[in-house]
């Protein structure tokens, strides 16, 4: 089901566009490949004094990641096509190569926050990061089903949907499902 309708008129400013792609490597690995897009509705002057058209991208950014079956990252690369101090914003992307070894499972945001903050980092590139985890999962989601093992589905209790103590795990993972307490409050 779409928004409800704007209670009144108005007028566009700004479209952030992210997207993620994901693919399966002849290697036995995946990449990700994260691509941030931002643009303006109008024209603005730029710190240069060229003026930036509407509709341009202001920023463009791309990282890619590849991981392993365990969701570690063995490589990762970050690309600008667009940024608005030109050299002084891309001088960061090779610092991303600093994924490396990060696990999207495991505290992999805080561990980002901590890497690449404030001025260790590109804020753009690193919002970037906060979307693999959750991609990830998606990427591996058919190869799990292909390759059941009996262990616990890793997306219980990842979100409310999913809870084990909730009708959709009831429904459709029995095995896992775990009937709340109506005497436990909490």
């Amino acid at each position: 089901m779409p928004l409800s309708a704007p209670a009144c008129p108005r007028q566009p400013l700004h479209t952030r566009s992210i997207r993620v792609q994901s693919y399966a490597r002849d290697d036995g690995l995946w990449d990700l490949e994260a691509e941030l897009i931002d643009t303006k509705a109008y024209d603005f002057p730029m710190h240069d004094g060229h003026v930036h058209a509407a509709g341009s991208p202001i920023h463009h950014m791309h990282l890619r990641i590849t991981i392993d079956a365990q969701f570690t990252i063995t490589d990762a690369q970050a690309a600008y096509d667009a940024a608005p101090y030109g050299e002084f914003c891309s001088a960061i992307a090779p610092d991303y190569r600093d994924l490396i070894g990060l696990n999207l499972l495991n505290q992999f945001r805080k561990h980002v926050r901590e890497r690449f903050g404030r001025t260790a980092g590109c804020t753009h590139v690193t919002e970037l990061t906060n979307v693999l985890p959750t991609a990830a999962v998606q990427t591996m989601a058919g190869r799990r089903r292909q390759n059941p093992d009996g262990q616990r589905p890793f997306q219980l209790d990842g979100c409310h949907a999913l809870r084990v103590d909730g009708p959709v795990v009831r429904k459709h993972y029995a095995p896992w499902y775990v009937p709340s307490d109506p005497h436990h409050e909490g």
